[in-house]
């Protein structure tokens, strides 16, 4: 992370010291730090140390109170960091205060993300929709940030008395800009809107590939359509949507599947409301693929997040298909009886549920049939035809079926639901 008033550190990626604050019910704590380290990685810096702090409240001037900043400030003298990333939101106060006390950059969980997104966006649409979330985010740091950012004399006229202030016609500039910039995405729905119709027109089945950054959508999306799309064990490694069709003989036709942006926990509001017209593509699916690393020990709250981030985009009700990715991954213990069953979400919805790995290609010849039985109507009709198996079945049991659709129970759920 590049900041002009960084301290000239050593040669090589710039180094950051990350910061977790745990305050109670009040907000998400991640004890491990680890997912802020992979948003550091993939913003190019490196982490030389991590810092945990426990408060009631946060600290209304520092978040973190003047001792552990004292603390932390140690830490970037000793390990020459450049940079200070929170994994909690700052106020536009609270980040000025911490620079100031600090002496290098200072950015929280939001910032780091839009960098990142900055960075990886590659089509127009994309850029746009990044432009638009940074300038937003950026509207509201204009509180006396910079010391140019005071009163300046006004001009002829003006008897040497004091003019309008730098930060309104930063505001003024800022405020125009997104009033651009969002009439360019109105015209990019548009365009998006009238392939969507085309695509109706044509009785296109629509599948879109959803899930938390790094669960493996985008080298599934490959297998499935044998592409090329960008694929890398890094967050958000793609963000602009891709669209290709892919033949299924089983129903003699094709499909359109689309590869939408990751999500991943505090995703920024205002990222969401930027990316509206790419995660349009989630909304408009007739199927959804929810695809989960089934290797990591946060997948509960990974998925929790995307049926929340899923519910806010108007998505909710439209039929999943859990696709537990990374088989290959899991030691033999944690592998289930059958690579495909029947799992109950919150709220009593019951979704199919297949194992596969997208890098070896295990499961997906499966996946594909669950898509066929999608079409065809079939699919939804044997989930509903399983409540008297289920009955039978001991409690929080999963249920496997067979992808001709015979369903029996599994003996235990894996381990990770």
């Amino acid at each position: 992370m590049s900041s002009a008033n960084s301290t000239q550190g050593p040669v090589g990626p710039p180094r950051a010291i990350l910061v977790g604050v745990d305050v109670g019910r009040s907000g998400h704590f991640d004890p491990t730090l680890d997912e802020l380290a992979l948003l550091c990685e993939s913003a190019g810096d490196v982490v030389v140390a991590r810092v945990i702090a426990k408060r009631k409240a946060p600290d209304p001037a520092l978040f973190i109170g003047s001792g552990k900043a004292d603390e932390i400030k140690a830490l970037v003298l000793g390990h020459q960091a450049e940079a200070v990333l929170f994994d909690q939101a700052l106020s536009p106060a609270q980040q000025r205060n911490l620079e100031r006390h600090l002496g290098v950059a200072v950015a929280d969980r939001t910032m780091l993300i839009l960098e990142i997104f900055a960075a990886r966006a590659q089509s127009h649409e994309g850029k746009l929709q990044v432009e638009l979330a940074q300038l937003q985010y950026l509207s509201t740091r204009l509180v006396r940030r910079w010391s140019h950012l005071e009163r300046q004399r006004g001009g002829i006229g003006t008897r040497g008395g004091p003019g309008e202030a730098q930060i309104e016609l930063d505001r003024r500039m800022i405020g125009e800009r997104i009033k651009a910039v969002k009439e360019r995405l109105v015209k990019v729905k548009k365009q998006r809107s009238t392939q969507r119709r085309q695509r109706e027109r044509n009785q296109t089945f629509r599948v879109s590939l959803v899930g938390y950054t790094n669960a493996g959508k985008s080298t599934l999306f490959n297998g499935l359509v044998k592409a090329r799309s960008y694929a890398a064990d890094q967050l958000f490694a793609t963000l602009d949507t891709t669209t290709r069709q892919f033949y299924l003989e089983d129903v003699g036709r094709s499909v359109s599947l689309s590869d939408t942006v990751g999500f991943i926990r505090d995703l920024p509001h205002k990222l969401v409301e930027a990316f509206e017209a790419t995660l349009q593509e989630a909304a408009d699916a007739d199927l959804l693929l929810h695809v989960v690393d089934a290797s990591t020990p946060l997948l509960a709250d990974q998925m929790a997040e995307v049926q929340r981030v899923l519910a806010d985009i108007g998505a909710g009700d439209i039929h999943q298909v859990l696709v537990y990715n990374k088989f290959d991954k899991l030691e033999e213990t944690q592998r289930p009886r059958s690579s495909v069953d029947v799992l109950e979400l919150d709220g009593g919805v019951r979704v199919p549920r297949v194992f596969v790995s997208a890098l070896t290609g295990q499961g997906l010849d499966a996946l594909k049939q669950i898509i066929s039985q999608a079409i065809d109507g079939t699919l939804a009709e044997r989930l509903s035809l399983n409540t008297a198996a289920a009955a039978s079945s001991n409690d929080g049991d999963a249920l496997a079926v067979d992808v001709e659709g015979d369903l029996r129970p599994t003996g235990t759920q894996h381990s990770h639901s």
